[in-house]
This record gives C-alpha cells, sequence and structure tokens, in this order.
C-alpha cells in the first residue's frame, strides 16, 4: 500500500513565521500517522476576485521561504502557477507544482510544468467531469514526465455553490495516476457579490472522510492557525488544531478498507 498523502500549508506564503509554525505542526502530524506531508503556499496570489485583494509578500521573498520551509524541516514543498513562463523559475525553489484548476486545460502552462519534471498536481476544474481530465494528464505525460496527479475540488452547482460527486475519486481513479482530494476549497462558496469567495469549513471533515471511504490517495487542506486572521481564503481554511483528529479518523477507515 502506497503511503498516503498530505499536502497542507497555508493559502498563501503572507509573513516568514507562519508558514514555518504550520508546516512544524503538520509534520509532528503527519510523522505521528505515517502520512508523507508535502507543505503547501501559494507564492503569488493571481486569480482574486477584487483588485485590491491580496495577491503576495513578493515573489523572491516567498519563493525562499517555501525553500527554506522544505530544507529546515526536511519536507517536501509545492506551490501553484498561473503563467507558462513561471514553472521553470519555481522549480528552482520547491520539488512539486500545481496547476490551479481554472487553468487546468491551458495547454502551454501543463507543457511547462511537465517539462520541469517536478510533481505536477492538477487541480480538476469546475466545470469538468472526472473522465474528461485525462486531456491534462495526458498533456503533461507528453513531456515524458509522469509524476502527475489529479486533485478533485467539487463541480460548480449554480452561480454560488460546489458540489462533490461521490463517484468523482473512483472514477478519476480510472486515469491511472493518484488522486488527491481538495478537502478545502470544496467547501467554498464562490461568486459572493462583495468580491470574497465564502466556504463551511464545518463541512471538510465530511469531505475528508467521504474522500477517504472512495478511495483517495491523498489529501489536500489548507490550514492556519487562526484562519479569520488570514490575508487569503480566511472562510475556507481549517483551524490548524483541529486537523490530528480528522487525519487520525480518516487513516482509521483507510486501515480498515486495506485490513
Amino acid at each position: 500500500m502506497e503511503k498516503f498523502t498530505l499536502i497542507a500549508g497555508p493559502c498563501a506564503i503572507e509573513n516568514d513565521t507562519t508558514p514555518f509554525e504550520i508546516a512544524r505542526r503538520v509534520k509532528e502530524i503527519c510523522d505521528k500517522l505515517d502520512i508523507r506531508y508535502i507543505f503547501k503556499g501559494s507564492y503569488r496570489k493571481a486569480n482574486r476576485s477584487r483588485l485590491d485583494s491580496f495577491t503576495g509578500i513578493g515573489d523572491e521573498k516567498a519563493l525562499e521561504i517555501l525553500q527554506a520551509v522544505g530544507k529546515e524541516l526536511g519536507v517536501e514543498t509545492i506551490t501553484d502557477v498561473h503563467e507558462s513562463h513561471e514553472p521553470a523559475t519555481v522549480a528552482k525553489y520547491v520539488d512539486h507544482i500545481q496547476i490551479p484548476a481554472f487553468l487546468c486545460r491551458q495547454t502551454e502552462l501543463l507543457l511547462a510544468a511537465g517539462e520541469t519534471g517536478k510533481g505536477v498536481n492538477i487541480k480538476k476544474g469546475q466545470f469538468l467531469s472526472p473522465e474528461a481530465m485525462k486531456f491534462p494528464v495526458e498533456k503533461v505525460q507528453s513531456t515524458g514526465n509522469n509524476n502527475v496527479w489529479v486533485c478533485e475540488r467539487g463541480v460548480s452547482f449554480g452561480y454560488s455553490d460546489l458540489i462533490v460527486d461521490a463517484t468523482a475519486i473512483h472514477r478519476l481513479k480510472q486515469l491511472g495516476v493518484p488522486v488527491i482530494m481538495d478537502c478545502t476549497h470544496s467547501v467554498q462558496k464562490p461568486n459572493k457579490t462583495e468580491g470574497v469567495t465564502g466556504g463551511d469549513p464545518s463541512l471538510i471533515e465530511t469531505i475528508a472522510l467521504s474522500a477517504m471511504a472512495t478511495g483517495a490517495d491523498g489529501f489536500f487542506i489548507e490550514t492556519h492557525p487562526d484562519p479569520k486572521s488570514a490575508k487569503s481564503d480566511p472562510h475556507t481554511m481549517l483551524q490548524l488544531d483541529k486537523l490530528e483528529g480528522i487525519l487520525t479518523k480518516a487513516m482509521n477507515i483507510r486501515k480498515a478498507l486495506h485490513a
């Protein structure tokens, strides 16, 4: 049985202390539960609704923090990219690259990510079926890079809701690549009139346990010691002190399934 994977960290690299605080605690939990840990933090937020939304502390500074977290704590790292010129630069600082859901069909971006040779986590677009994700996967694999994962994060329902299809993980696994469940973005309530994405973090545990029961190979969870003070996605991040309880329950399900 392959080791279960957790991709977790803050939504954005917002300073030079919080990422280390989060990563240290998550690493402790993952070591205890025998989970592979990949620290996540966006070095730049390029897909905010409002012009005045927080976008970052500076690309180089944020990337250096990501690199430092990886080196100091001995963990793998991942960040997201938005344009095709970014992967080559970002790859110098992190172990893996993430493709945002809205951009999962961008051919040049996928090829550039694949050409780095890094692991590539492709978020499934809210507008795509699980089966349609074969094409983004094929684009990355066409570069000779087979280290590809797909990440489920719900499907658009109306204008301001997402739903998670209980069959999605099983269907995505037919693509022959690892499947990650994004347990935090899947509880989003997008397109709010105030220009800030809403969400219901009380549902994160439900999403996680359901995903584990249906065969997920890993979770993506944005977490923060004080989500309300976070500069990005404060309404969907998991309170850091709730993470261990959710992961413990989820790993018990995994053990039962593989008993």
